[in-house]
């Protein structure tokens, strides 16, 4: 096999895994009875899954310009996914809308 046809099913792969992972996360944000578990639904998974499609995207088109891009939108990602999953957590702790007893560690009751 040429390096082009293995960059090419490597691209396949994991543009499928991301896909898989971004629905596993859309029908886990769906289906989880509680904040807390919806937000991790919409992170973790999601992330990965995100950036598996940018691999398989950039494994496939592989110009400098838009590999930069590419690696712009994984570094945005990271970036802003795990703040955005704080700042949801800690708004749905306030506004009490989570079951303190689902909670192994409670580091907010305090305050």
């Amino acid at each position: 096999m040429t390096p082009g046809a293995v960059a090419d099913w490597l691209a396949a792969v994991s543009l499928v895994t991301g896909a898989l992972l971004s629905l596993a996360a859309a029908i886990g944000v769906l289906r989880f009875p509680d904040t807390l578990s919806r937000m991790h639904a919409a992170t973790k998974p999601q992330v990965l899954g995100v950036l598996l499609l940018l691999l398989g995207v950039g494994l496939r088109l592989r110009s400098p310009a838009d590999l930069g891009m590419i690696v712009l939108v994984g570094v945005f990602q990271l970036a802003t996914a795990p703040v955005a999953a704080q700042m949801i957590g800690r708004a749905a702790y306030r506004a009490g809308r989570v079951d303190r007893d689902l909670l192994d560690v409670d580091e907010l009751a305090d305050h």
